[in-house]
């Protein structure tokens, strides 16, 4: 959105910072597609040249390309994260800090293992977990054994 702005806008323009908000609320509001409209029609009515209009574009180019992952009203309404930061910060510390150390060898299922159960504890769901756990194993291993009638002696 800023290179679009300074399209519209001279350097240090505050008109230019509340362009910017009144567009990113459109996009926050699952508008992306009308702001593509708007930024279109508004560089077409200034009379934009092909390289005056370099930021426009590439925000129409982002924006268009990135449709399919700009449900920001939904992720919004669910409570979900939609700063980078928060997500990158979770990769992190979920991969990173374990998967990333020098040396290391991850298979894909030792790593998704690993990642579960960081996820479950990084969550205060390990207690939860393990007991859940503990319960599946008694009936995989002892009442798929003892089906028949048999009964198991103390």
């Amino acid at each position: 959105m800023w290179k679009a702005a300074w399209c519209f806008h001279s350097s240090g323009d505050l008109a230019a910072k509340r362009w910017v908000a009144a567009h990113a609320v459109k996009i926050l509001a699952g508008h992306s597609q009308d702001v593509v409209t708007v930024l279109e029609r508004q560089a077409t009515v200034a009379g934009l040249t092909v390289g005056q209009r370099k930021g426009v574009d590439a925000c129409i180019g982002y924006l268009a390309a990135k449709q399919a992952w700009l449900g920001y009203d939904v992720a919004l309404d669910q409570g979900w994260p939609i700063a980078t930061g928060i997500v990158e910060g979770a990769c992190r510390h979920l991969i990173g800090d374990r998967l990333d150390i020098t040396g290391a060898r991850w298979g894909l299922a030792g790593a998704e293992a690993v990642l579960k159960l960081r996820a479950v504890s990084s969550n205060g769901d390990f207690d939860d977990y393990f007991d859940f756990h503990v319960e599946q194993e008694r009936q995989r291993v002892h009442q798929a054994r003892y089906q028949q009638g048999f009964t198991l002696v103390a």
